[in-house]
């Protein structure tokens, strides 16, 4: 009888710890928190949508129906204060032609996202300073900052930094998927060309850093990622990255790579992409793999597009039990807040490029992240640094002249 008793008397005080009422309490204090601080994102591919034909990121989307998790009506709804829209451009041949259309591209999806600002003058504004986060947050408008993710629009001009620069870019992940002019990448199919960076990816950090645009890490070799640290002279992000440390891809930081890059002041921004967040069983990996490569070296066509999405979206079907959670993103969170400290770490979603898990399917749901991390006994001080302060800090200093 006695081992009943205590059986009942410990569901009680489980029950009685964690009430609803206490869940309640919890939710309307993240709700507050997530109100009052500054919430940024560095990488989302919103732009990815905006280039399908009728697709308007001033209206609101369901995501179930059109695959979209980015638009500035769910933005207001998820107190989503700014974003990185990323001018992402997939790894084409590594020629003249290659590089002419890969800038033609780029220069299409900046002009985008300029008219699309000023279409919604009322929703949202560009933003390329720190000062312009609070400003435009404070106006009750979302603020769009804008980073390229690849440097293959570069090409071999280095002038083309500064024509990017002056439309807004303030961060370039130096590789995609696969080495370009600039550096090796940590999942060439081929391998490394160069060892790190090239003799012209040498040029280009100096130049970002003369400029203004962050160096972003993220994607890049491990020795493409020492060369950059040690030739930047501003400090370094990882746009969007997770630790390798609990989930081992190459993509991902080892916590020797997170302790450097917070030796140099700079910060790690956790995304949301399950593959990056716990480990996939090797047929899922091994399926989305192919599909990613797919594009290497290739001009993608919208066809191919078309195609390579349909097939994502049924490996997506297959896999859907080994999806990450909410907590996942959490935990990657804390490994780095106990590795380096909580000045070091922020978010850095890849919504509209593969970011999404249990519990948090778009923008609009962002708030549930806050929830988690109250959950997790995160101040609010501590919450306002990992949703943005951090990322605006290391803005605050990527110029730095030669």
């Amino acid at each position: 009888m006695l081992p009943i008793v205590l059986s009942s008397l410990l569901a009680l005080s489980s029950f009685i710890a964690h009430s609803p009422g206490d869940d309640d309490k919890l939710t309307k204090k993240a709700r507050k928190i997530h109100q009052r601080v500054l919430t940024l994102d560095t990488h989302a591919d919103a732009p990815i949508m905006m280039q399908k034909p009728g697709f308007d990121v001033g209206t609101s989307h369901d995501t179930k129906r059109d695959g979209s998790q980015i638009d500035f009506p769910r933005m207001k709804k998820g107190s989503m204060d700014a974003m990185f829209f990323a001018v992402y451009t997939s790894q084409g041949p590594r020629t003249d032609e290659g590089h002419a259309e890969a800038k033609r591209n780029a220069l299409n999806q900046f002009e985008l996202i300029h008219q699309a600002l000023k279409k919604y003058p009322n929703l949202a504004e560009l933003a390329t300073t720190p000062a312009d986060a609070y400003r435009i947050k404070k106006a009750g408008k979302r603020a769009v900052f804008i980073g390229m993710e690849n440097g293959y629009p570069v090409g071999k001009d280095l002038s083309m930094l500064k024509t990017y620069y002056d439309l807004g870019c303030r961060y370039m992940t130096l590789t995609h998927f696969a080495n370009n002019l600039i550096g090796d990448s940590s999942t060439d199919p081929d391998g490394p060309m160069y060892g790190g960076l090239s003799d012209f990816g040498k040029q280009v950090v100096p130049e970002m850093n003369r400029l203004g645009i962050l160096i972003d890490v993220s994607h890049v070799a491990d020795s493409t990622f020492y060369d950059a640290l040690a030739l930047s002279k501003a400090p370094v992000i990882a746009s969007h990255s997770n630790c390798r440390a609990l989930c081992d891809f190459p993509r991902n930081m080892t916590d020797d790579m997170i302790k450097a890059i917070a030796a140099k002041g700079g910060v790690v921004q956790v995304n949301f992409v399950s593959d990056y967040l716990k480990k996939p069983s090797d047929a899922n990996r091994a399926a989305k793999t192919k599909i990613r490569m797919a594009r290497v070296g290739k001009v993608v066509t919208p066809e191919m597009e078309a195609r390579m999405t349909a097939m994502s979206d049924s490996v997506s079907k297959v896999y859907a039990a080994e999806r990450a959670s909410l907590s996942d993103i959490v935990d990657h969170i804390d490994h780095i807040v106990k590795l380096v400290g909580i000045d070091h770490v922020g978010i850095g979603s890849d919504f509209d490029g593969g970011g999404g898990v249990n519990g948090l399917e778009d923008v609009s749901e962002i708030e549930n992240l806050t929830v988690e991390l109250v959950r997790r006994n995160y101040s609010e001080a501590d919450i306002a640094k990992i949703w943005g302060g951090n990322l605006l800090r290391v803005l605050g200093q990527a110029k730095v002249g030669k």
